[in-house]
């Protein structure tokens, strides 16, 4: 589909990609994670993981391997790690461009010392990468203006890296090993799964396929994994954060200082569904360049039109009333994605993470933050962790599904917010116009009376059980419908999960805590 046919459709997304240099590949790459939504809803999706016997007799294997990453993004940090560290064999292949990410990155400069401590990237590259930092950050939601409370934020999100740029470094490490390689254009296609190794079928571009032999496929194919979809048998999130925005310049009333990590300017939109809460963000992106955000939070069973170019369009209704873009207004490109959450019912991890020789990472494993929305900052403070596990289980040939899943980027902490995002996720049916600012804004109001670790830990997912217990105690104390709330939006059964959710995180053994 060309950019020409939503001219009418969507006439703000037609005008500002078809100024863009790339904007046809951009829209191209947007309708491909759209047509997600399309296979959830069919409920038909094709099997890509198969016993070995089901492969063809006449395949031709080009390259054997320790590890096979399908996909080329967060992937690149673990195989870096993997090739120079451990001296593991690695492939890398996606269907882009490998080390292209469609989304910007803000983490705290604490949160990237994890890369600095695997002795693979150096304190020079890591301050290399980062393009911005701002002073201090701030959240705020709609509400009358004399009960607002402006919550600040010290240390969070405060760096914006250059995405491209700590990558394709990655990249680079990957490569300075012989044998080693990283490949575009090639689509994941099927896996064929042999006692103590797999075999990937690859497609290129001109519609050829190519078989990889390896001890282990690592599938970091994001939110529309086809082998996430599998295992979890056409359910791998609950609930998901669909976001859009810009890397721009020339917008008004930006302070180059101060980064906007949570802004609602209204009450919740109706237009697309069962309704939605659009918050905002806005980060300094340096050389006079300011990144801004629309996304929301919402259940993966609702109505709400969840699609990448309608939230899009919105966006660029929307933006004057954010941002207003002045006369020198240039968008430098998109950035968009669909951040994944998962609800584990349970104690522990109960969402398929992986099976005999093949194992998830990033938003494919939907481990990452549910509130923060960053899979990013959870692949980066668990990189250590999920490196040296794997080399253990690869040491010792351990590579069946029930090691795998011990090396996983699972924390009770962030499987336990997963709860508190459901307050997020607006329903016309049971909320008031403006419940999920008017809960927020107390929360703010909690925050700014307790000591700033609680604030700190919450946005940067390292609360502890009995912090959280604490903020939630004064919250309901001070909006008792939190309380009602909760039996709309969690009911019964998922009360019960948040308990046990809750328990798991209490008995988490220490020694494994990240």
């Amino acid at each position: 589909m060309g950019l020409e046919q939503v001219r009418q459709t969507h006439p703000l997304v037609y005008k500002h990609f078809s100024r863009l240099p790339d904007g046809q590949k951009h829209f191209e790459q947007i309708l491909e994670i759209d047509r997600y939504w399309d296979q959830l809803n069919s409920g038909v999706f094709p099997d890509v993981v198969f016993d070995g016997e089901m492969m063809p007799k006449d395949v031709v294997i080009s390259g054997v391997y320790d590890i096979v990453y399908a996909g080329g993004a967060l992937a690149l940090f673990h195989a870096a790690i993997m090739a120079e560290k451990y001296q593991r064999s690695v492939l890398v292949f996606d269907r882009n461009v490998p080390g292209k990410s469609t989304r910007d990155w803000n983490i705290s400069r604490s949160e990237l010392t994890n890369l600095e401590e695997t002795g693979v990237f150096s304190p020079e590259e890591i301050e290399n990468s980062i393009v911005c930092r701002y002073k201090t950050g701030w959240a705020e939601f709609f509400v009358e203006h004399s009960r607002k409370k402006r919550l600040y934020l010290e240390n969070v999100l405060d760096c914006a890296v250059d995405a491209d740029k700590l990558l394709n470094l990655a990249k680079q490490k990957i490569l300075a090993t012989a044998g080693n390689q990283v490949l575009s254009g090639l689509t994941f296609k099927k896996c064929f799964q042999f006692p103590g190794y797999v075999v990937v079928e690859v497609e290129d571009r001109r519609h050829e396929k190519c078989y990889y032999k390896a001890r282990l496929l690592a599938d970091a194919m994001g939110v529309a994994s086809p082998v996430a979809r599998q295992l979890n048998h056409g359910r791998p999130q609950t609930h998901v954060c669909p976001t859009v925005g810009t890397l721009a310049s020339g917008l008004e009333g930006v302070d180059e200082e101060i980064g906007e990590i949570l802004v609602s300017i209204e009450p919740a939109d109706h237009s697309a569904g069962n309704g939605r809460q659009l918050i905002w963000e806005g980060f300094p992106s340096g050389k006079k360049q300011y990144t801004t955000y629309l996304f929301f939070y919402d259940s993966l069973d609702s109505c709400n039109d969840k699609s990448l170019l309608g939230l899009f369009e919105t966006y660029f209704t929307k933006l004057p009333s954010y941002k207003n873009p002045g006369a020198d207004f240039v968008i430098h490109r998109p950035v968009f994605g669909i951040i994944p959450a998962y609800f584990h019912d349970g104690f522990s991890l109960v969402r398929e993470v992986a099976a005999d020789n093949i194992l998830m990472i990033g938003d494919a494993a939907a481990l990452g933050s549910p509130l923060t929305f960053c899979g990013f900052g959870s692949f980066v403070r668990n990189i250590k962790s999920l490196t040296a596990g794997l080399e253990y289980v690869l040491e010792r040939d351990q590579l069946e599904k029930g090691s795998l899943e011990r090396v996983s980027a699972y924390e009770p902490n962030v499987a336990a917010m997963a709860n508190l995002m459901k307050y997020m996720c607006y329903c016309k049916e049971t909320d008031s116009p403006n419940f999920v600012n008017e809960m927020m804004n107390e929360v703010m109001i909690v925050l700014d009376r307790l000591p700033p670790r609680y604030r700190e830990s919450l946005f940067r997912d390292t609360m502890d059980l009995a912090d959280l217990f604490v903020v939630g105690v004064h919250v309901a104390c001070g909006y008792p419908g939190i309380l009602r709330a909760t039996v709309t939006k969690l009911g019964l059964h998922g009360s019960i999960g948040m308990i046990k959710n809750m328990i798991g995180w209490a008995l988490w053994p220490k020694s494994i805590k990240r």
